[in-house]
């Protein structure tokens, strides 16, 4: 499956809507507050989507941008383990509101970091590249963190959905075979035939 992060194209509504109406599975939005990253943004930009909302959260106040978000009613919700020590208690909340959820991990935390957790997961999201800004290159021991995942997932019968995020392209993509879900930003959005390189994604 296919994510389109729109985070290099957010104050272009236009373009937006071009992307929207791609067909993509999910619209990501990547949601930073200047603390967790040094960016910040804001990406309401559009009252709604045509595509399933996929919500990355880069943040500390999780609390905070899950309300300010919830009319959105994203089909999951991801929040980085990097960001909080009550990882069960926004599990929870996240089923509670209908949503689905996901933690992320940055490039230097271990997979190791999320087995108390993988049982509860929806979506384990696989920073390939060190968040808070788009159009970096992939990391190659994010393979490694992918296949490992898929070892558990099939092992232990989890459920959870495995997502990569970060410099994802038509040629990285081979490095992602065992993901489900591949958020694709820049490869996309910085085309003028966008609809060609999301079918060459795809």
């Amino acid at each position: 499956m296919i994510a389109i992060s729109i985070l290099n194209i957010v104050n272009e509504k236009e373009k937006v809507k071009e992307v929207d109406n791609l067909g993509a599975d999910y619209i990501h939005l990547d949601v930073m507050d200047g603390k967790f990253v040094e960016a910040k943004t804001d990406m309401r930009v559009l009252e709604k989507y045509a595509s399933k909302v996929d919500l990355h959260l880069m943040v500390e106040d999780i609390d905070f941008y899950i309300e300010l978000y919830r009319d959105y009613h994203p089909e999951y919700i991801s929040f980085h383990i990097e960001a909080t020590q009550d990882i069960p208690s926004y599990i929870e909340k996240i089923h509670a509101m209908g949503s689905k959820a996901g933690v992320a991990i940055n490039p230097d935390t271990p997979v190791e970091s999320l087995l108390p957790y993988l049982e509860q997961l929806d979506l384990v999201l696989v920073m390939s590249v060190v968040p808070g800004k788009g159009g970096q290159a992939f990391l190659p021991a994010s393979e490694k963190k992918i296949e490992q995942l898929a070892s558990l997932r099939q092992d232990r019968h989890y459920h959870y959905q495995i997502e990569v995020d970060g410099g994802v392209n038509d040629k990285t993509k081979e490095c992602c075979q065992k993901a489900d879900i591949l958020v694709v930003g820049s490869y996309i959005t910085k085309e003028e035939n966008m609809a060609e390189k999301f079918y060459s994604m795809k």
